[in-house]
């Protein structure tokens, strides 16, 4: 498993029984975990929560609040700092679990020489993108909403990073990588974190199971000759790791992996967050 156990500012505390107990920095959230079926180990902790978001019969949900909390607040991983928030879809702007591929594309990065160009697509609030940033890498973050872009862009600002390194695309990811492949363009890094069900801006409809194996065969046309790597994330339940790893084989090559991804919990054991398939092209 590729385990996220680098964090200070952040820890899962306790999870089951459908929910999960975080600190994200010195405020703590319940929050549903689909994954976590097991019994609650810590009930003493829960009873610290500063928020709990409750779902809906109807769809969606909404916070309740212990104590009133500040519109969003800092934490920081790896020299990078990120606003996070409580959402009305339960998501706080961060996935904490992937700072472990963050801390793998990041010594890739850094051991590379010539050009460090990275694509970030459906980047969210860029995660990803300030690591590779920070690593050295110019990087092309991707993501079709206006909101969440701002934020990744703030992200980056509150991190102090040159300005020239980030270039922002407000894009369909498949609509640009057919354009990037028409223009010719090339990266040293690609990524993706695509969900499981969406609408790009146009209202183009995206199914994981439909697109992911063409959209990353496309992506391998736009590695350059000197590429470092290529990862592929997938929250998508029931999507066994080894399915990344034929795919990345398949399509790109070269030395493939593939795993669980997962956060260690106070209380004992592991919380499974995802798949990723990492890729390191011949």
């Amino acid at each position: 498993m590729y385990l996220a156990n680098g964090w200070t500012d952040y820890e899962v505390l306790d999870a089951g029984g459908g929910e999960k107990l975080e600190r994200w920095g010195d405020v703590i959230l319940r929050r549903p975990d689909p994954q976590a079926i097991w019994a609650v180990q810590a009930p003493q902790m829960w009873k610290n929560a500063d928020a709990i978001y409750h779902r809906s019969k109807a769809g969606g949900g909404e916070w309740e609040y212990k104590r009133k909390l500040p519109d969003r607040w800092e934490i920081s991983y790896g020299g990078n700092r990120f606003y996070v928030r409580p959402t009305g879809f339960k998501h706080t702007g961060l996935f904490p679990e992937q700072a472990v591929n963050w801390d793998w594309m990041s010594g890739l990065l850094k051991k590379a020489s010539g050009e460090k160009r990275v694509l970030n697509l459906f980047g969210y609030t860029g995660g990803a993108t300030l690591a590779c940033a920070r690593a050295g890498a110019k990087v092309t973050h991707v993501d079709a909403a206006k909101g969440i872009m701002q934020w990744a862009g703030e992200n980056y600002r509150l991190s102090g990073l040159d300005e020239k390194n980030g270039r922002w695309i407000v894009d369909d990811a498949i609509k640009f990588v057919a354009r990037e492949i028409r223009r010719g363009n090339t990266y040293e890094g690609i990524l993706m974190d695509p969900p499981s069900y969406g609408r790009g801006p146009g209202g183009e409809v995206w199914k994981l199971e439909d697109g992911l194996y063409d959209l990353i065969s496309s992506c391998a046309k736009l590695l350059s000759d000197n590429a470092c790597f290529m990862l592929v994330n997938s929250y998508t339940t029931g999507l066994q790791p080894a399915v990344l790893s034929n795919m990345l084989s398949m399509t790109v090559g070269g030395k493939v992996e593939a795993d669980e991804v997962g956060l260690p919990m106070r209380s004992g054991g592991v919380l499974p967050c995802g798949a990723s398939g990492r890729c390191i092209p011949c």
